[in-house]
């Protein structure tokens, strides 16, 4: 039998490895995997794009270049309007990964320490693509908001964006 040794801390934090499993799982069941994150200024994304200090992003790996999904960073380059742009997100940062097809997935709470992006720049109109969140869709919703790194870059409807400290609701993956 294995004895389990504690190290007096609480260990690191499971959000990487969730986030990896269910890129893993969206991956292998040919959905498409979005990643809703929340900006401020340790986020590196195109600006343009963020709407209320969040962004979604398709960090599907047809829809990225060099995408490495690491314990405190997740890296990778994408192309938005047809511009390849490299994407650096924290970890701490990423509210929620869920399938664009089904919207099953995973939400995380927003950043305790979260300090918002210039007023200025996240204020910028969202170009074709301004993505939004949504964790849990009902029957008859429309697809989660695309990508802005997907193509055709057609501008979404505008879902719902949950409040800050309130409690996500997830929808069960059977």
């Amino acid at each position: 039998m294995t004895k389990l040794q504690s190290t007096g801390s609480a260990g690191s934090s499971t959000r990487p490895y969730l986030i990896r499993a269910l890129h893993d799982w969206c991956t292998d069941n040919g959905y498409t995997p979005y990643l809703a994150v929340y900006v401020d200024r340790s986020v590196q994304v195109p600006m343009e794009y963020v709407k209320n200090n969040e962004i979604v992003l398709n960090v599907s790996f047809e829809a990225t270049s060099g995408l490495q999904l690491g314990n405190e960073f997740i890296e990778f380059r994408a192309r938005f309007g047809g511009v390849p742009r490299d994407i650096v997100v924290p970890v701490d940062h990423v509210i929620a990964i869920y399938a664009r097809e089904n919207g099953q997935g995973m939400a995380f709470p927003v950043p305790a320490a979260a300090e918002p992006a210039d007023e200025a720049e996240s204020a910028a109109p969202a170009e074709a693509g301004g993505p939004g969140l949504k964790l849990a869709p009902t029957a008859g919703d429309g697809p989660p908001p695309a990508s802005p790194a997907e193509e055709g870059d057609t501008p979404p409807p505008e879902p719902p964006t949950p409040t800050p400290g309130a409690r996500p609701s997830l929808k069960r993956v059977k």
